[in-house]
């Protein structure tokens, strides 16, 4: 944000972005008992893989930033899971999830790209 590098007009840093953005969006709509919970959860996995994403761009050691960009797909894998919990519990429909769907598919599609 103040720091302006290089990596912020990244499309994977953008990706992350808008996954954690619409994350937080959907999860406002989730009963307020998973409040400490799922919603948590969901919310902590999202800026997880943003964060991750962010601090491996910065590392100079190809390994280094691998390893980060593994912890921001398993991050992803994790979101995904949680809202497949979701969905059968009927907190939220797979039409509302359209958006973020998009951005889970296509940030670990990018992910992957990074780390191979």
């Amino acid at each position: 944000m103040f720091l302006e590098l290089a990596h912020t007009k990244l499309p994977i840093f953008q990706l992350s972005q808008k996954l954690a953005m619409e994350s937080y969006a959907i999860t406002k709509y989730f009963p307020s008992e998973e409040r400490y919970a799922m919603i948590q959860q969901i919310r902590r996995a999202a800026l997880s893989t943003h964060l991750n994403i962010a601090e491996g761009c910065s590392r100079k050691s190809l390994v280094e930033r691998r390893r980060y960009f593994e912890i921001a797909r398993g991050s992803v894998v994790e979101i995904d899971a949680a809202l497949d919990i979701a969905v059968k519990l009927r907190y939220c429909s797979l039409e509302h999830l359209k958006e973020l769907g998009e951005a889970i598919v296509n940030t670990f599609k990018q992910l992957t790209g990074l780390i191979n």
